[in-house]
């Protein structure tokens, strides 16, 4: 289940989907508009309430986002217990409404650079999992009954357990029907709050007596055709699977038996209503549900916040989270099932087979029947209906896993997962399974076992630590720590190995033994970490699984699969005092205005100065090549990568050098170039303030490009103040620069080092209608071009008083390029505290550009230099020829840091004690010959 937790937050926009049809690949869950969560850093928890929003800083941000009904999301959450580990306190989540006319992306920006939040996100909307089986099915179904009870092996579970009424499942969905006669009676009741129209128990809900509707907020949740079409009955039959009333004499069986529902209805029957899946959790968490069950979710939108709510009832409560893991026939990540700790369920066909329409992962834990399932209906009292999903399979597992936690009521929320997990029949023998090996989970749902079995055993990862950082960028070495913890029974002599089918993966160091491990002890192999290899032809953001093997002496054997991604598509610049992320393909900062690829740009480890900036290349109003903000308010992706962004190993003349290749669509609306993207770095303090990103155009065209202009855009937003920047113009240096006109202690902007005559254009983003470049309706091609073309006659923007929120445009004209030819346009992005030190930054620059960055250094000396052992513990021979005259060495670590010096001995061969601490650092040679460069791996 570990491989959640290291996947990359998949960031995608707005989208509607269809309420009752199975997602696809492509579908991405719907926001509620207008609506934001952010969850304040933990200092935050010791302030009260009142003081928490109360500073001069978070007061000016809330002001610049227009955020407004500024509230605790669950105010009545209950504080963590200090004993326990990895709690969630959900009294640091807000919710907050913001314009409809602000992006996101923008909202986000302001609220994090004030440094006080962990996180800002939109909320998702997620559909519940409803497919109907078609009309055919009823030729096959198995006499019209409860064929999945014998598959699962219930009948003989219950002779062993029949559950009890004090174990209650919470039934999130689109409400129930009290007055079904399988249903009647089952509900959980609350008889501490009966319905008197006063809050008896003091939960901040009046005669919550059974169940609550979160969606409208009232104390009724009955399912409603109002706003739900034909999905209304979901929660019904979902109902029956778990907790229809067995032993009645009527209708069908709950899994359960015994065991309690209580419903908790999440969709709106008023126009007033909002989706209200997760805050559900919350409530069922606080109101004692030992089981809930999630027979709903989406494709993508993967959220810290609905992460932190998972967590939240699983760490703080101890409640075990069943989820349907989506009925799309494709390898997905679907949510809420793929997040940690929960028990995602896959659906199968009555022959034990994958469902036809059903999805498949390797975040899926366990399967279980989900076609053809007869189950209480909602057409009236006695009706029942025949359906298929995993929406069937989740419940099914909810009501075994409601059998365990009577059965075994000592037991955690993990370990009740593990003996489930751990007692399913195998499923990959069976016709047609094979080709979906560890993506059904452990097997096949068996009761009986899970109930009956008297040892098990359960080794599970429960982080996965990557060394120095999980970067995996091409020709990166990475070191691995794999930390776990025996669930159940006591296991001997434990090993655990790492492999992977991935081709771009090499792994050098593979196996560990770990010795024993009683149960609930845990383990790690700090003192051993496995070390991989990322090959240097990894393409862009490619997945790799690791597969993580454990064994022992009793016989023990499991897998578990963590994804991680190669060649994420950006790489960060460290070695100064400005850390500058750069795409793949062409952006700065981020990929457009996507969070997840990039890390931004700050200055001295500060929040991010830049919302959006990247490469800008065009020929005419009608041929711009991008990959920023369009017309119609998404991204153009107009640049497509050849070569994934890496690390240069000996580094030109700089700390850090990074290469990639890419090139543009080649439309009618594109110029037709490719472009080799270099950026450098330093760490010394006369060039720290600034990192240099050079691009080298060629024309793929058949046509000369006449004329061509090409620069970067740049929306800054320095912290706390971003609409009262101004946009300042530097003529000598070339230098467009932006800072906060009341406070002006931090300055940032571009330079053009190299190219031809310079031209800028600076904006107010929020200029009016009628303005010649005007962000509120889109940034269309015409805007983009006239940015790049207009010379420098529009450079500043002084709005006085107050400022505004700026951007703008350096770049150069070229006059023409030829095709097949090739030409070099190179800018510095700087910060520095006030104009003069930027200024200073920029002098830097020019002077350095020429003389450090273009000089090609001598491939002999680059060959003979040598560096051994690689990787390396205690000492490092480094010999280099006499002719490169070498002065010192300096080892610099991940970030760029120095962490110590050598002097050279005048000797072609030296031996350099290390540091103790193992990670990946850099070499750095210095000498008449230049400065070379070289990674070293350093083990314990």
């Amino acid at each position: 289940m570990l491989q959640r937790l290291l996947a990359f937050w998949l960031w995608v926009c707005a989208a509607s989907c269809l309420l009752a049809g199975p997602a696809t690949a492509q579908t991405a869950p719907s926001t509620l508009p207008g609506l934001l969560v952010f969850r304040l850093k933990p200092g935050a928890a010791t302030l009260p309430a009142a003081r928490r929003l109360s500073g001069p800083a978070w007061q000016k941000a809330l002001r610049q986002v227009g955020a407004t009904n500024v509230a605790q999301k669950f105010p009545q959450a209950q504080a963590p217990l200090a004993r326990k580990k990895q709690v969630v306190d959900l009294r640091l989540v807000y919710q907050a409404q913001y314009p409809a006319h602000l992006p996101f992306a923008k909202a986000r920006a302001l609220l994090l650079q004030t440094g006080l939040v962990e996180y800002v996100e939109p909320l998702y909307q997620r559909e519940p999992l409803y497919q109907p089986n078609d009309p055919s099915a009823d030729s096959t179904r198995v006499k019209s009954v409860q064929y999945y009870l014998k598959n699962v092996r219930a009948y003989r579970a219950w002779d062993i357990s029949k559950g009890d009424t004090n174990i209650v499942i919470g039934v999130l969905d689109t409400g129930t029907r009290f007055t079904h006669q399988d249903l009647k009676d089952q509900e959980k009741r609350n008889y501490r709050d009966p319905v008197d129209g006063i809050d008896n128990d003091e939960d901040g809900y009046v005669d919550n007596f059974r169940g609550w509707d979160m969606a409208d907020n009232d104390n009724d949740p009955t399912a409603d055709a109002a706003y739900l079409g034909t999905a209304r009955g979901h929660g019904i039959t979902v109902t029956g699977v778990a907790a229809a009333r067995t032993d009645n004499g009527k209708g069908v069986a709950g899994a359960g038996f015994n065991c309690k529902y209580l419903p908790i209805k999440i969709y709106p029957s008023t126009p007033a209503g909002v989706f209200a899946g997760y805050e559900a959790i919350v409530y069922a968490a606080d109101h004692g549900c030992q089981v809930i069950n999630l027979s709903w979710g989406g494709v993508g939108g993967k959220s810290q916040y609905e992460q932190d709510i998972i967590n939240y009832a699983v760490l703080n409560h101890d409640v075990v989270i069943v989820a349907a893991a989506g009925n799309t026939n494709a390898e997905l990540d679907f949510y809420p099932a793929s997040y940690e700790h929960v028990l995602s369920v896959a659906a199968l066909e009555p022959n034990n087979q994958k469902g036809k329409t059903n999805t498949y992962s390797y975040h899926v834990d366990i399967s279980a029947p989900g076609q053809q399932m007869l189950t209480t209906g909602s057409a009236h009292d006695s009706a029942y209906s025949t359906v298929g999903g995993s929406s069937l399979a989740s419940p099914l597992v909810a009501g075994a896993v409601a059998l365990v936690r009577a059965q075994y009521p000592d037991y955690s929320a993990e370990q009740v997962m593990a003996r489930v997990r751990q007692t399913a029949d195998s499923l990959y023998t069976i016709t047609g399974n094979a080709a979906y090996r560890h993506k059904l989970g452990t097997g096949r749902l068996n009761m009986h076992r899970a109930l009956a079995e008297p040892t098990l055993y359960a080794v599970q990862l429960t982080n996965v630590r990557y060394e120095p950082v999980p970067s995996f960028q091409p020709g990166d070495t990475t070191l691995i720590v794999a930390e776990l913890q025996n669930l159940l029974a006591p296991v001997s002599n434990v090993r655990i190995s790492l492999t992977t089918a991935s081709p771009y993966v090499r792994i050098v160091r593979g196996s560990v033994p770990l010795g024993d491990m009683l149960t609930l002890s845990e383990a790690a192999n700090a003192l051993e970490p496995f070390t991989v290899l990322v090959a240097e032809d990894a393409p862009l953001a490619t997945t790799a699984i690791l597969r993580f093997h454990f064994e022992a002496d009793n016989g023990y054997s499991s897998d578990q699969f963590v994804p991680v991604l190669l060649n994420p598509g950006f790489i960060t610049l460290t070695a100064g005092n400005l850390h500058v992320s750069v795409t793949s393909q062409g952006n700065i900062g981020y990929d457009a205005i996507n969070p997840a690829v990039g890390e931004g740009v700050s200055y001295r480890n500060g929040p991010s100065l830049l919302s959006i900036g990247g490469l800008l290349v065009a020929t005419s109003p009608e041929r711009v090549s991008d990959r920023l903000l369009n017309e119609a308010k998404s991204v153009d992706k107009d640049f497509m990568s050849v070569s994934p962004l890496h690390f240069v190993g000996a580094a030109r003349g700089a700390d850090q050098e990074i290469m990639s290749r890419f090139r543009d669509t080649l439309s009618d609306s594109t110029v037709g170039v490719s472009v080799r993207q270099r950026g450098f770095a330093w760490a010394d303090e006369r060039r720290r303030n600034y990192v240099v990103v050079e691009y080298t155009l060629t024309n793929t065209t058949a046509d000369t490009l006449r004329p061509l202009y090409v620069g970067l855009y740049m929306d800054w937003d320095l912290p706390l103040a971003n609409n009262r920047n101004a946009a300042g113009w530097d003529a000598g240096r070339q230098l467009g620069y932006v800072y906060d006109q009341l406070a002006p202690t931090l300055h940032a902007g571009v330079q053009l080092l190299h190219g031809g005559p310079v031209s800028t254009y600076a904006i107010n983003n929020s200029a009016p209608e009628g303005a010649p470049v005007r962000l509120a309706d889109g940034f269309s091609n015409a805007e983009k071009y006239l940015m790049l073309s207009s010379g420098t006659a529009v450079n500043t923007i002084n709005e006085q008083p107050a400022g505004a929120d700026v951007s703008h445009v350096v770049g150069a004209e070229l006059p023409a390029l030829a095709p097949g030819d090739s030409t070099r346009v190179a800018f510095a992005i700087l910060g520095a505290g006030s104009l003069d030190s930027l200024q200073a930054a920029a002098d830097v620059a020019r002077l350095e550009y020429d003389k450090t960055v273009t000089p090609v250094r001598s491939t002999a000396a680059v060959v003979q230099w040598q560096v051994y052992p690689n990787p390396a513990a205690g000492s490092l021979v480094v010999e280099i020829p006499a002719s490169f005259a070498a002065r010192q060495l300096t080892l610099l670590d991940a970030l760029g840091r120095p962490v110590r010096t050598w002097a050279w001995n005048g000797q072609p061969r030296q031996r350099l004690a290390l540091p103790a601490a193992a990670g990946l650092y850099m070499l750095r040679l210095e000498g008449k010959g230049g400065v070379l460069t070289r990674k070293v791996l350093i083990r314990p």
